[in-house]
């Protein structure tokens, strides 16, 4: 490992533990990701439980609760208690327009988040994360597992040269890629968002640098030739799927609840239990426009 990157993995696994009184936080690894027990979440939250998964949030990004019977309702409640909710983008009609319902089975022929992603990064203020609660896993037991990525991380292990030219470079994100990209035409009634945003962000809670370009939904680097942004765009991506230090796996159990920092993480939902089948509801939190 190079003396850089050994220095940005030191700092994160040598920081000192923090006390918590009202949860019990266990990492899923040094670097990304907690599992939180302790709170039930269908009831609301005390100022002191608030407080203390709000600083797991921060620090580990990613916080997977366990046995949590919810209700629609309940799952919103947990939700505002970090922000005000975040719309779905084309909400079924009669649907909750705060509610995302994320269902596979075995007539499906795609599934949502099949690849590294963060969520709505054409929107001008993408959400600030998104609670997903898992209510049925793939025959019952196991598969659907979700990918998580650490963008702090992913910026942290470049080379200081490449790390100062991406500083100040911005890219375009397009939100008719994913459906350009599945050969369909986004539907009439979207309003297709289209936002040039900084390479690097700082994160608006901890001012720490990440890295914001996502394939799904990053079109081009505009101060760079296309077959230059490409090729740019390529290995930025091939590091996030490749390094595995950047990760961390949520294995599902039914009634799982996962709260993820858009804002700092990508997530993979890993499609490998056709033909069973996965359901589960979304509720996300508005954001604010990233900066550098």
């Amino acid at each position: 490992m190079e003396e850089y990157a050994l220095e940005a993995v030191e700092r994160l696994t040598t920081r000192p533990a923090e006390p918590y009184e009202t949860i019990t936080v266990d990492p899923i690894t040094p670097l990304l990701g907690a599992e939180v027990s302790g709170p039930d979440l269908s009831e609301e939250l005390t100022p002191q439980q608030e407080k203390e998964i709000r600083h797991a949030f921060l620090t580990h990004h990613v916080l997977v609760f366990r046995d949590q019977d919810l209700t629609p309702e309940q799952h919103k409640r947990f939700a505002s208690a970090f922000g005000d909710l975040h719309p779905v983008t084309l909400p079924a009609e009669g649907s909750d327009p705060y509610v995302l319902e994320i269902k596979a089975t075995g007539e499906s022929r795609s599934v949502a988040g099949n690849g590294w992603h963060a969520d709505g990064t054409a929107d001008p203020e993408p959400s600030l994360g998104s609670m997903l609660h898992i209510t049925t896993v793939p025959g019952g037991t196991s598969g659907g597992d979700t990918l998580f990525a650490n963008m702090h991380l992913a910026y942290e292990l470049l080379s200081p040269a490449l790390r100062g030219f991406l500083d100040g470079l911005t890219a375009l994100h397009d939100g008719a890629l994913p459906w350009t990209a599945a050969g369909q035409t986004p539907p009439p009634e979207y309003d297709v968002p289209r936002t040039e945003h900084p390479v690097v962000v700082r994160h608006p809670d901890t001012g720490r640098k990440l890295l914001f370009v996502n394939a799904p939904y990053t079109s081009h680097i505009v101060q760079l030739a296309r077959p230059e942004s490409d090729a740019l765009l390529g290995l930025l991506y091939d590091h996030v799927a490749r390094t595995p230090l950047l990760h961390c796996r949520v294995r599902w159990q039914p009634n799982t609840l996962t709260f993820w920092d858009n804002r700092c993480v990508q997530h993979h939902a890993v499609w490998d239990y056709f033909p069973h089948t996965r359901y589960g509801r979304r509720v996300a939190i508005e954001g604010t426009r990233p900066q550098s």
